[in-house]
């Protein structure tokens, strides 16, 4: 399948890395290692979300992060991803996709929530769900990790940090998955369903955070939005923006790499053996694993003037794309990069949580989540083994799985 979707002789004018089919194929590698070398910097005249720049490269994708004043994010510019949100009822006008001051504000608002110390507070308890559910695992027989695992832990903390309704908490991956389609955006039909699921979501959402701008401030997400300055009377779209960036954020990116670490389990079963025999290697693992499932791919930014990159001209108003997952790759910055080294000095230099002013608020939450999964795993003395290939997301901006199947021992 792969070597059907990937003609490495192909016209390099012509490539266009954002097709779905290449990501459900998991065949995108071979394209992006091509982009960096002969085209970093790389122009896409036609493709299903219109004409857009690629940027490829480690460096080239750094130096963009580091001037937002030229490389915009804005919703009103068309957001932050390669399908344009300016002209949609769902514009997604979240903090991320945000130029300061307007960022920064609400971004601080946001910020207490995932400090060292609040962070401490959740480990404990994340450690004895993550215990819980690893123990009522079935042995030897098939399962599906993405369902049994890697949804209910993200989802379970998504629920502690909203104080979200506990028995309704399998409506957050629900919407986060329809939140994140932005690969369907250009089909009216089915963007249409993306909406509607988006304003259920903010419906919902609204309720809860206008009963807890009723009571005195607490320390979840929605309380810290309703009791703040600069969020506590935000307009439908940037409500709705703000909720989808912290439900996507928190479920989809965790719960991917949870899926991804079986993946480079499978492949690299001698880095596995390397964890089981030093568990204090789990730290590296998780960020080793991020940097390899990258699981938002790409970013994008809009050009509000005329910038010359490698001898490129970028116009004012047009797009170019940063592709995190083919920077996290990047030679130059990490040798032999297709491969899963638990032993990696510099895997937490990844890109997947983005760079700058932008960097992911949640990065440190979703580390330890991940971690603290490894290290649990590791103390059963755990072997999870893939059933057949899994079922990956057809997105070039969500890098998942539908499902994953396994099965598994332990001690």
């Amino acid at each position: 399948m792969a070597t059907q979707l990937v003609d490495h002789n192909a016209d390099i004018t012509t490539l266009d890395v954002s097709r779905g089919e290449l990501y459900a194929a998991d065949s995108w590698r071979p394209l992006f290692a091509r982009l960096r070398k002969e085209a970093p910097i790389h122009y896409c005249r036609d493709s299903f979300f219109g004409p857009y720049w690629s940027a490829s490269r480690y460096a080239d994708i750094v130096d963009i992060e580091s001037r937002p004043e030229i490389f915009s994010s804005s919703f009103e510019h068309g957001g932050i991803t390669i399908f344009d949100m300016q002209n949609t009822g769902v514009q997604l006008a979240m903090f991320i996709a945000m130029d300061d001051p307007e960022h920064a504000e609400q971004r601080k608002t946001i910020a207490p929530a995932v400090t060292p110390t609040e962070i401490g507070k959740l480990a404990g308890p994340l450690r004895e769900r993550t215990a819980q559910l690893l123990d009522s695992l079935p042995v030897n027989e098939p399962f599906d990790w993405v369902e049994k695992i890697a949804v209910e832990l993200t989802t379970q903390m998504l629920a502690t940090l909203f104080d979200f309704p506990w028995e309704e908490r399998h409506k957050l991956p629900f919407w986060s998955d329809w939140a994140a389609k932005i690969d369907i955006g250009p089909d009216p039909v089915l963007n249409a369903e993306r909406e509607k699921y988006c304003f259920e979501m903010a419906s919902y959402f609204k309720k809860l955070f206008d009963e807890r701008k009723a009571l005195p401030p607490k320390g979840d997400l929605l309380s810290m939005m309703a009791h703040s300055q600069h969020m506590a009377n935000l307009d439908e779209q940037r409500f709705m923006g703000n909720i989808a960036l912290l439900v996507v954020g928190g479920n989809d990116t965790t719960r991917n790499s949870m899926s991804g670490l079986i993946e480079q389990i499978n492949t690299y079963p001698e880095e596995w053996a390397k964890l089981k025999a030093d568990p204090a290697l789990a730290s590296t693992a998780a960020t080793e694993t991020i940097r390899l499932q990258t699981p938002i791919c790409h970013m994008r930014r809009t050009a509000l003037e005329d910038v010359e990159l490698h001898g490129q001209t970028i116009r004012k108003g047009e797009k170019i794309v940063i592709w995190y997952n083919s920077a996290n790759r990047d030679e130059d910055v990490f040798p032999d990069g297709d491969k899963w080294d638990v032993n990696r000095a510099n895997s937490r230099r990844h890109l997947s949580f983005g760079y700058g002013i932008h960097r992911c608020l949640g990065a440190r939450l979703a580390e330890l989540q991940l971690q603290t999964l490894i290290e649990e795993m590791v103390k059963r003395n755990m072997d999870v083994k893939l059933v057949g290939e899994p079922d990956r997301i057809p997105s070039c901006f969500t890098r998942g799985y539908h499902h994953m199947m396994v099965t598994m021992t332990r001690d």
